[in-house]
């Protein structure tokens, strides 16, 4: 088992950087759409699975039921235990991993050609039939509650959960997926069940599959996955609004350093002005040391470590969020500087030079991202969850170079709101 694993390692890292990835769309003959790629150059297969609907499906007053039935999904299956469950997947030299996020519940695996059968027929039993017994139920349960006291004394967790709170407000977009101790607490078993039922369904799944795998050989594999899902799972959430007022809110926590979170209505992905948005953004926050805020910051004024500006798109909303950490004495003056270099890009817009620096930091690290079967497979999986065409990783550099510096600069003029710009600080900040 031990060389499996090692010589698997051993081909990934040697993978070479794709120049190109040929996509084709496969429909298997239960209806499922997936999005393929075959690479025989090593004996290896990745696949990703991505349920829309996440923890933003759950239930009305069983706030993390969708967490705490994530990390159960692998804890037993079948006839086997998590002990046996675990021991089955390592002596495969199969990977298996489960993670949730507020819009969707994503399953990746990689496993070798020649344990491909047997991979997936356990992957298969943790899908249909998970065990979700009582002993595992309270072990994960455990640590569910060791995260959420962890993140009740990190001062960055607490910024993050307090500026969702008030600016989503009762949408659950506004409370953190793992719950409460209250709540995680009162989830039963039949919760999970039915957490588990409502979002593992065959209506919402996007599948990618990259590697040694034929086009003929994925459809059958699919169906017999994924075939006894149920057909449709529990109705979407509804668009979030978030309120931005413009004001700064403090929330007191003995730290000696303040974290503030900040924000404003951001840009949904399919809107003509995205790319435009996006090479914005590189210059004022995203392209790291190069960019406005990390300068005028840190680099000019040492109020930082560092400083970072972000689009955030989510199913139901979208927010150019931002955050930063400084001295409590000194991070009115930093939230100061980012307002001011917000109004002032809002205004002015960028150079050409800004404009061609960030055009090559992101059409040059662009190729980087596909360094392997898995990257590669998680990639198609997110094109297709954003409703991207199938030749977009080709057309991409091509839209990122097609932005013009009046294009840009209109955008900076019409989606920038300083005064919108909205933070919430936790720390004994002074001056606030």
């Amino acid at each position: 088992m031990k060389a499996l694993a090692l010589a698997l390692t051993t081909w990934l890292i040697a993978l070479p950087v794709f120049a190109g990835v040929d996509i084709e769309e496969v429909t298997t003959p239960g209806g499922l759409t997936v999005w393929h790629v075959e690479e025989r150059s090593i004996p290896f297969v990745a696949l990703e699975l991505r349920f829309r609907g996440g923890a933003s499906l759950d239930a009305p007053g069983k706030r993390g039921a969708v967490n705490l039935m994530t990390g159960l999904i692998e804890e037993g299956a079948g006839e086997l235990d998590s002990r046996a469950f675990a021991k089955a997947r390592d002596a495969l030299a199969a990977s298996f991993s489960f993670d949730v996020h507020d819009d969707a519940l994503t399953v990746s695996a990689k496993f070798l050609t020649e344990n491909r059968a047997e991979a997936l027929a356990l992957l298969r039993s943790a899908l249909v039939e998970p065990a979700f017994d009582d002993a595992s139920i309270e072990r994960v349960r455990g640590q569910v509650f060791s995260a959420i006291l962890s993140d009740a004394k990190n001062p960055s967790d607490i910024a993050g959960a307090a500026f969702d709170k008030r600016i989503y407000g009762t949408h659950p977009y506004g409370s953190d997926l793992s719950g409460t101790i209250d709540s995680v607490t009162a989830l039963t078993r039949e919760d999970l069940l039915a957490a588990f039922a409502a979002t593992v369904a065959r209506d919402r799944v996007y599948i990618s599959v990259v590697g040694d795998i034929s086009a003929a050989e994925v459809g059958p594999m699919l169906d017999e996955l994924l075939g006894e899902l149920p057909e449709k799972g529990a109705p979407l959430p509804t668009v979030a609004a978030p309120v931005f007022d413009g004001k700064t809110v403090v929330v007191p926590f003995e730290t000696p350093q303040s974290v503030a979170v900040f924000g404003q209505p951001g840009i949904p992905f399919d809107h003509p002005d995205y790319f435009a948005a996006y090479l914005l953004n590189v210059s004022l926050g995203g392209g790291g040391f190069e960019s406005r805020l990390m300068d005028e910051v840190r680099e000019k004024r040492g109020l930082t470590y560092g400083v970072y500006s972000y689009l955030v798109g989510k199913d139901g909303a979208d927010v150019w969020q931002g955050s930063v950490q400084s001295a409590n004495n000194r991070v009115g003056e930093a939230i100061a500087v980012i307002r001011d270099q917000w109004a002032r890009m809002a205004e002015s817009g960028v150079t050409a030079g800004e404009l061609q620096d960030a055009k090559t930091y992101l059409t040059g690290s662009y190729p980087l991202r596909f360094d392997g079967n898995g990257p590669i497979a998680n990639i198609l999986v997110g094109m297709q969850f954003q409703g991207m065409p199938l030749d977009y990783i080709e057309t991409r550099n091509d839209r990122v170079n097609a932005v013009t510096l009046e294009q840009i600069n209109r955008v900076a003029r019409e989606w920038l709101k300083p005064e919108l710009l909205s933070f919430t600080v936790v720390g004994q900040p002074e001056g606030l």
